[in-house]
This record gives C-alpha cells, structure tokens and sequence, in this order.
C-alpha cells in the first residue's frame, strides 16, 4: 500500500514526519525523511514502513506486507509546522 502526501517547502532541506494513528489514541511517530533525500527512509518503529520523495514537493508512505492491524489515520508533516512537545518530538528524530 502507498499513501502520497503534497506539501510545500520554499526552504531547501526540510524534513517530512509520517504518523499513525489508532481511534483515540496519540498519534505515534513511523518515519522521517528530508526534501532533499535521494533515497527511502526506512522506518525504526516498523521496518514495513519507508518513506520516499517521488518528486518535488510530494512524499509516499509505502507500506510493504500490508495488514488490517494498519488500518488507521495516517499524517504527514513538514517540520516547521509540527509543533507540541519538542522534547518528544525531537527524541524520535534519533
């Protein structure tokens, strides 16, 4: 399964966050990759999941081995506009 994401970034190498989230639970961090990235960022959460910039200004989530467990909403973010908990935030980045 691939999910696609358009985004905007007038900045040269910002970073893309990919999240999911089950019913009413938090959103829980998958994946991290840059604009600027030439190749697919594998996730640490789940190796299932990698992200990759197909071309300008556009993301996919690919989801290999897809199961009905990855059924939920799926987010993605550009970094100057995630916001919250920075501390958190910047743990997952590592």
């Amino acid at each position: 399964v691939t999910l696609s994401c358009s985004f905007s970034a007038p900045g040269g190498n910002d970073y893309l966050h990919w999240y999911r989230q089950y019913g009413r639970s938090k959103p829980e961090f998958l994946v991290l990759t840059y604009t600027s990235a030439k190749d697919a960022q594998q996730s640490v959460v789940d190796p299932r999941f990698t992200a990759n910039i197909t071309k300008k200004e556009h993301v996919d989530l690919k989801i290999s081995s897809a199961a009905v467990s990855d059924s939920a909403l799926y987010y993605c973010a550009l970094q100057p506009t995630v916001t919250g908990n920075t501390s958190a935030l910047y743990k997952n980045l590592f």
